[in-house]
Order: C-alpha cells, then structure tokens, then sequence
C-alpha cells in the first residue's frame, strides 16, 4: 500500500495588505497624538469666567483695565456685592473674583478649582499692588496641606478607565454566566472602589478633605459610567463593543476631561469633555472635594444618563444575547 502525502498549504496575505496595516496603525498613532496634543498645546488663559464685584463705577473701571492689561483673558460676569461675587465662585460659576471695596482690592481665589487659576489671579493681584492699589487676597476654596496644588484629583483618572474598562473586560473573559450578573458585579466593584480610592487619598495622603461619602459616590459613579456602558455595548457587538468604548475614553473623555486643571483651562470646543463619562466624573468629584458638592449638577446628569444607557443596552434581550 501506498499513501500519498498531502502538502499542507500556507496562507499568505498580500503585501497590499501589509502595507495598509501599518498605513493603518500610523494613522491611528497620529490621531493619538492630536487628541492629547491638541487640548493641551490650545489650553490656556481664555475666557476664564471671572466674578468682579463692587460699585458700577469701580468694576467698569477695573474691568476696563484688566481687559487692557490681560486682552481676551476673562470673561467678567459684575456682581453687586463681594459676597455675591463669592457666591458665584462657591458654586462654580465663576474661576475666582476680584472685589472691589472700600479698604481696596480683594483678590478671591479657588484653589480647588484648579492651580492655574489661582496663580493667575495672584498675578493680577501682584500687577495691581504695583500700580498702587491695597490689596488682599481671600481663599474660599482651599486645597489640603498635603496637596496644596491640588493634584490628587488628576491621578484619579487611570483607577477610572481601570475599574470601569479593564475590569468590564475581565468581567467578560473571566465570568461566562448571566450579562445580568456582569452588571451585577461592576455595580459592587465601583461601590467598593469608590470607597477604597477616596480613602486612600483622603486618609492615606490627606490630599483630600471634602464629604468622604459624596466625594465616593462621585468616584463610584464615574466607574459606573465606564463599566455600565462598556458592558451593555460588549453585550451587543461583542469585543468590538469594548474597543470602542476604549476608543472613546483614549482619544475623547480622557485628553478632554479636564482633571488636572479643571475643564476651563482647555479650549471652548473642550467643553464637550464635561458630556463624556471622565470629565464628567472629574467635575463631581472636584465639586464634592472642595465645594461642598456645588456646580456638579451636570456632572451627575452626564454620568447618570451614561450608567443608565449602558444597563439598558446590555439587558434589553437582542439576537446575540439569545445566541450566547
């Protein structure tokens, strides 16, 4: 008997093929680099909401001059009294304000709105005492000792894309029960992971001091607004779904977000950011930390309406589901 053997064949792709992969692949290096890149080489001093109070004729008066001084800077928003002025910073409404008075100039800052305001505001101070003026410099805001530049909060973002994306992913490889009890799980470890991470930053370094419990539910939620959607969109197109929603947070949420200067400092068109899961998450959080919880309404809507879409595409019944 004789028996034939049977060449095995290789499959061999094109170098057409080859060649618009790495086309391919550097297009997407390069578009990496514009979406952090780009806020950050525009970000910047402009337009910054800025709260001046005092006297008509006083605040036309220093309004005029720091338009002069610092062209297309702020944007000033008068208020009657510097107890209205300082309202508006306390509720977010505005970066920081200068109060005129009586006994001179009031320099109000926020250093929990984010260092780059503050400093800034300092400066006009400084311009200000060199032309004469009295001036004095009132915190409503502050920032902890332990972190007085206030960067605890920019940190945060790395445990967000962790506990709400990686760990969806490992959710899905790792269990291959019920979508219902993936959901399940990510909802108990955002809870636990809001808890651990505020009290690591808030007991362990001291770089936060604000309502323990608010600022975990911000951070809870933020990973709810992660996870859910993740989960919900992998229920539906598979790993696909993971890949964009990673897509998402690397080329939008993230660079747009804002947490490590608050979302004013980035450019206008940046303010998207604050609709997508990470910057909204960062403005809950900055709030519950150094504002009692103020200026954050948007940012729970956002995360709600993304936790809550994301548990409905994950449990609504579909094809694939049925398949599974």
């Amino acid at each position: 008997m004789t028996s034939t053997n049977t060449p095995e064949t290789t499959r061999t792709d094109s170098p057409a093929k080859l060649a618009g992969l790495v086309i391919g692949l550097l297009a997407v290096v390069c578009l990496m680099l514009l979406a952090f890149a780009t806020p950050s080489l525009q970000s910047g001093a402009k337009d910054l909401p800025l709260a001046v109070s005092g006297p008509v004729a006083a605040t036309q008066q220093l309004t005029a001059t720091i338009e002069a001084k610092s062209p297309g800077t702020f944007s000033v928003t008068t208020y009657t009294t510097a107890e209205d002025g300082a309202a508006a910073i306390t509720h977010r409404d505005a970066i920081g304000g200068i109060a005129v008075g009586a006994d001179g100039v009031t320099i109000q800052t926020a250093a929990g709105a984010g260092s780059p305001y503050t400093q800034l505001l300092k400066g006009v101070g400084t311009q200000l005492l060199q032309g004469g003026q009295k001036v004095t410099f009132q915190e409503l805001a502050p920032t902890t000792a332990d972190d007085p530049s206030g960067l605890a909060i920019g940190v945060l973002g790395l445990p967000l894309v962790f506990g709400g994306l990686a760990a969806s992913a490992a959710l899905v490889v790792a269990y291959k029960g019920a979508a219902r009890n993936r959901f399940v799980a990510a909802f108990a470890l955002a809870i636990l992971a809001g808890l651990a991470t505020t009290a690591i930053l808030q007991f362990g370094f001291g770089a936060f001091d604000g309502n323990y419990w608010l600022t975990s539910a911000a951070v809870a939620t933020g990973i709810l607004a992660i996870s859910f959607p993740a989960l919900g969109l992998e229920q539906r197109l598979g790993y696909a779904g993971l890949g964009i929603m990673g897509v998402l947070l690397i080329f939008l949420s993230n660079p747009l977000s804002g947490l490590a200067t608050g979302p004013q400092w980035l450019p206008g068109w940046a303010a998207f950011g604050q609709l997508l899961p990470i910057g909204a998450a960062g403005s809950a959080i900055r709030s519950a930390v150094y504002f009692d919880g103020a200026g954050a309404t948007l940012g729970w809507v956002v995360l709600a309406c993304w936790a809550l879409a994301g548990l409905a595409v994950g449990l609504i019944p579909s094809r694939r589901a049925k398949s599974a």
